[in-house]
């Protein structure tokens, strides 16, 4: 049953129609993941079902007394107040009816009131602030001013959930926040017991939260059951299909102009009706709106750096009484990518500043190698003169742009990162968050560099441009440092990672993020079920204590069993995972229904999970 849903929804800002006539519905304890390109209109689509912006045309129902909470991607919080007195707003409703109550106001009808506290539950609303306080990890006496921004959002997250709504709506409600942060909200919105629209471009939340995805393209609303993974397949077999008829449908188009434009002696036997048609499929291509086109990247590398980019023997460094980095040693060579792991606040930015030597350690040492040129990409936009136009921020001074051995007039630059020239000229200012990241990519590409510094790029840019990033840089010949906290991103992209680890204490791991999430938890495992060594006990006097031989422990019959089987439980699941990933990259799977769409893609993610388990298992026996 749909707790709300739009028909017929209609909205244009200018000439441009972000809804042209959609369709969509929220069912009872959905989350749906609402995605698209930036400026197609997903956030004025949150806004019109919060009730915040109104359709130009169209109907948005909803369920008689139902209650939703709209949280937007920079939520306003007094500065001023308490992180209690800013997650009680969420009660207010509840606070003012029994503050009604207590005062026994003569003209109150107390009989209502009293029955509408029982209702929603107000007379513990106290409690209810303090168990969400708890729940998200909390102090609710400190003040709004002195929180990050991931702090920020927990607390707008906070004063939504005490609210209990029917319907949670959240744009963009992972950034800001750290790896571990994302994690708890995962868990969070997957016990969320009401229904849940989201806005998000980080696909591996979207893959552990969502249970249908939307997709905002073009003015219309597009479902497809299941997560990110199975749209993915469902997506590419749609536009494959799309392509094909457009294709079709101009060649018949192409064949029907000629017709029309033949002699004299064809147009005196021209049919009524096929002119009539031919009225209609022009104005059908007309009327089309074809996919817009790709961001298209490239970069000036510029000169190749020296084979070492930085070597830090040993480094430390401190603000005060607080430690930031502790005996940390690395070798960062040239072409590495290198992603920083850690939690808002570890230091990151402060690791990063000392191995690109502009940042002393206080102990230790740190060798710079030779002919490095570091281009950077700011996460906060601070560099961007809100002023300027386009094509002065490109290319000051200039209409043309070099990049390597090409050289681009910069309206056709800017073209290739989704900009029209009738836009060059317009201020920086008239341009959305997501198109701001992507002139700051333009302008960050334009400049020769072999050393990339890139702080947080993925917030705000669609999923579209955050996979053509990823196939630039890693055909990119140089070095590149990465701060994300989006996994997909990172796992995509980084040839290692330097993690966080508590203390002060950063280790460099191979491979991606779950190559670190898998060798870390498999370090704690074994640590775990090692064997407790005791103290020795001394031995009896005498003068020459026998020597103690140590011994291996056999396995068991039952454990030598389960050894051996293991390899073939793994190459039967191995092939089992082949097969499922042929069906969702085909196209048949998608002409079978939901039900079969989501049992193979659920499937598939056991089978990653069952193998983990398999891998962990055998480790640990081979190891006795």
């Amino acid at each position: 049953m749909a707790v709300l849903s739009l028909s017929n929804a209609h909205l244009a800002f200018g000439h441009v129609a972000l809804l042209d006539g959609a369709n969509f519905s929220l069912e009872v304890g959905e989350r749906v993941g609402l995605i698209g390109r930036n400026g197609t209109g997903k956030s004025s689509l949150l806004k019109i079902l919060a009730g915040l912006e109104k359709l130009d045309d169209g109907l948005l129902q909803q369920q008689q007394g139902l209650t939703n909470v709209y949280v937007p991607q920079e939520p306003e919080l007094r500065g001023d107040a308490t992180i209690f007195d800013v997650i009680s707003e969420g009660v207010a409703e509840h606070k003012a009816l029994r503050e009604r109550y207590e005062i026994h106001d003569e003209n109150d009808d107390l009989a209502w009131v009293q029955e509408r506290i029982e209702h929603i539950g107000a007379w513990n609303w106290e409690q209810r602030v303090e168990e969400t306080l708890h729940r998200l990890g909390l102090d609710g006496s400190r003040l709004i001013s002195t929180l990050s921004g991931g702090l920020k959002k927990r607390v707008a997250l906070g004063r939504a959930l005490v609210a209990q709504p029917d319907v949670l709506l959240l744009d963009e409600p992972t950034n800001h926040l750290d790896l571990d942060a994302i994690t708890w909200l995962e868990g969070l919105l997957n016990d969320f017991k009401g229904s849940l629209l989201l806005i998000t471009h980080d696909r591996a939340f979207l893959d552990n939260v969502a249970n249908r995805i939307v997709e905002l393209d073009r003015g219309q609303l597009r479902g497809y059951p299941g997560n990110y993974a199975a749209f993915q397949a469902a997506k590419a077999y749609e536009l494959e299909n799309e392509a094909l008829f457009n294709a079709r449908f101009d060649k018949l188009l192409a064949q029907e102009e000629v017709w029309i434009r033949k002699g004299v002696e064809a147009r005196r036997t021209r049919s009524v009706a096929r002119i009539q048609r031919l009225e209609a499929m022009r104005q059908a291509h007309a009327a089309r709106r074809d996919v817009q086109g790709k961001v298209r990247l490239d970069i000036d590398t510029g000169g190749a750096s020296g084979k070492i980019v930085a070597e830090l023997e040993d480094v430390s460094k401190s603000y005060g009484e607080r430690a930031i980095v502790r005996g940390f040693t690395s070798t960062i060579l040239r072409g590495d990518k290198v992603g920083l792991i850690g939690p808002n606040g570890a230091g990151k930015t402060t690791l990063l500043k000392m191995i690109l030597g502009e940042l002393p350690p206080d102990s230790g040492s740190v060798r710079l190698g030779s002919k490095m040129t570091v281009a950077y990409f700011d996460q906060m936009r601070d560099t961007l003169n809100l002023d300027a136009t386009l094509a002065d921020t490109i290319s000051p001074g200039s209409e043309w742009i070099e990049i390597g051995s090409q050289k681009k007039h910069v309206k056709s630059y800017l073209g290739d990162f989704l900009f029209s020239p009738a836009r060059a000229n317009s201020p920086v200012r008239t341009l959305s968050g997501g198109e701001r990241n992507r002139l700051l990519l333009a302008r960050l590409f334009a400049r020769p560099a072999n050393v990339l510094v890139l702080d947080e790029p993925t917030n705000d840019l669609d999923i579209e441009t955050l996979e053509l990033l990823e196939e630039l840089l890693a055909d990119y010949d140089g070095t590149v440092f990465l701060v994300s906290h989006d996994r997909r991103f990172l796992d995509n992209v980084v040839t290692s990672t330097i993690v966080f680890e508590g203390d002060a204490r950063w280790r460099e791991y191979e491979g991606s993020v779950q190559d670190w999430l898998l060798q870390s938890k498999r370090a704690a495992a074994l640590q775990a079920q090692a064997p407790k060594v005791a103290a020795p006990t001394p031995p009896p006097a005498a003068p020459e204590p026998a020597p103690v031989v140590a011994t291996k422990r056999k396995l068991s019959y039952k454990e030598q069993r389960e050894l051996d089987e293991i390899p073939k439980q793994i190459a039967a699941l191995e092939a089992e995972q082949k097969q499922l990933n042929a069906l969702l990259a085909g196209s048949e799977l998608y002409t079978q229904g939901a039900t079969r769409i989501a049992e193979v893609t659920d499937r598939a993610a056991d089978i990653d999970a069952e193998l983990l388990a398999l891998m962990e298992r055998w480790e640990v026996l081979e190891a006795k």
